[in-house]
């Protein structure tokens, strides 16, 4: 039976090893969250419940149907901490960093499955690069923890304040979204600490270290910050990424929070488009920003962060390959180029299929809950983009959705952690040799 799994694990294909690590983690998490320890109230947790959460933890999403702070015991809030963890640096690199620690062995398999896990370009140094995520994601993280413990020591003394400055360090971080400070009923995530010029810095920086990703760290580091010896990718990515947050801003700091002073003005503004991409906290009342506002939170939602990060969504990369590919296009060159480098047709192909993806899933998934629960489209919409993009931002409707709805949000944040070609080859691993070239023929566009 042994020799049979393990000639069976070196058949089975490295994404469809992926998908199922996900699954194997989420069911695990969902059964320790239905026992009766870890609900202050024994038996008031329905599985559906409890498995909704562990999905939104393992994809780390933070869309949730019972408050954090006041359902879950001390061992729930543990076990949902340990997801987010989990979820954030990927199943696969928590199982090859455990290998590690212990000292056993790690096989050409098991490198394999580590570069598809994180989207590395090579194999050689996949080891290596591995104690540079968890080195990069602990010191973060600690970092994020020793300047939030003087915001959070105030009002719940040192031992409550380093529980929430530890859970919204890693929740942040992983771009997770999950918080503990709903216990007090005038804070909502994290809009009681709006005007916290610390705690919204911290979390902000938190929030881009986790979506840049660890591929853009690792060659930041090497270069020192010189933008001419940064690789192609990383460049559009600090670009893309800087793009997404400072115009998002300028046009959430004209067109919402009028009311408040400057310095607070600032800080929503900053705050509502950092967030938006993946991270799922809030220090604004998003039910009271303008319709075009929470339309733009949408898209920002839909594109999420970079590739190999803690972030899902569409990914910067995409939305600059579509980008740069529609501007060649109008030009009419005949290859696609930024930075004086050239983008291949499949990854430009590649690029405009995730797109069509996601933007059908989005618009199926906002119509069927639409149908319903008879909630507004653009609340639906919101809710939906959440889910796909793993944000977990509300408009307030989670709670009250059906089960149909939870079970679709449940598949859509599996669906943008795990990520759209992961799941595509996870399927069609058996792929035909290719049929050759076809004659070809002039189609009419436009």
């Amino acid at each position: 039976m042994l020799i049979y799994m393990r000639r069976w694990f070196k058949t089975i294909s490295p994404f469809r090893i992926i998908t199922a690590s996900f699954i194997t983690v989420i069911l695990l998490g969902s059964l320790l969250l239905y026992l009766p320890v870890s609900t202050r109230e024994a038996g008031s947790c329905s599985y559906l419940d409890a498995l909704f959460t562990s999905v939104s933890a393992v994809c780390v999403t933070g869309l949730v149907t019972r408050n954090t702070a006041t359902f879950w015991t001390p061992f729930g809030k543990s076990v949902i901490l340990f997801l987010i963890q989990v979820g954030g640096l990927g199943v696969i690199t928590v199982i090859i960093a455990a290998s590690i620690f212990t000292g056993k062995k790690i096989g050409l398999r098991q490198r394999d499955l580590m570069q598809n896990a994180i989207n590395a370009p090579e194999l050689g140094g996949i080891i290596r690069f591995t104690r540079f995520m968890l080195f990069f994601t602990f010191a973060a993280e600690a970092a994020g923890v020793f300047l939030l413990l003087p915001v959070f020591t105030k009002p719940y003394g040192f031992t409550g304040g380093m529980k929430k400055a530890v859970f919204h360090s890693i929740s942040a971080f992983c771009n997770a979204g999950f918080d503990l400070l709903g216990e007090q009923e005038a804070f909502s995530s994290l809009t009681g600490y709006h005007g916290n010029i610390l705690l919204n810095v911290v979390i902000m920086l938190l929030i881009i270290s986790g979506g840049l990703g660890f591929l853009s760290w690792q060659d930041i580091l090497k270069t020192r910050g010189r933008w001419n010896r940064m690789k192609f990718q990383t460049r559009i990515i600090l670009l893309t990424s800087g793009a997404l947050i400072l115009l998002p801003a300028l046009f959430f700091f004209a067109a919402d929070f009028r009311e408040a002073q400057v310095k607070d003005r600032i800080l929503y503004a900053l705050f509502q488009s950092v967030t938006t991409r993946t991270a799922g906290f809030n220090t604004a009342d998003l039910t009271k920003m303008g319709e075009g506002s929470r339309l733009l939170m949408i898209v920002l939602m839909l594109i999420g962060g970079s590739p190999g990060s803690t972030a899902g969504g569409l990914k910067t990369t995409t939305l600059a390959v579509i980008l740069v590919s529609v501007f060649s296009s109008i030009r009419q060159e005949k290859s696609v180029h930024a930075l004086d480098r050239s983008v291949s047709l499949q990854t430009v192909q590649t690029g405009f299929t995730l797109m069509l993806l996601y933007l059908a899933l989005f618009l199926a998934g906002s119509i069927l809950i639409c149908t319903w629960e008879g909630f507004p489209i653009l609340d639906c919409m919101f809710e939906t983009a959440s889910a796909l993009g793993t944000v977990g931002l509300t408009l307030g409707i989670t709670p009250s959705l059906g089960a149909a709805s939870r079970i679709l949000l449940i598949l859509y944040m599996y669906f943008g952690r795990v990520g759209g070609l992961t799941l595509a080859y996870a399927v069609l691993t058996d792929r035909r040799n290719s049929p050759g070239r076809f004659p070809e023929e002039k189609i009419m566009i436009g």
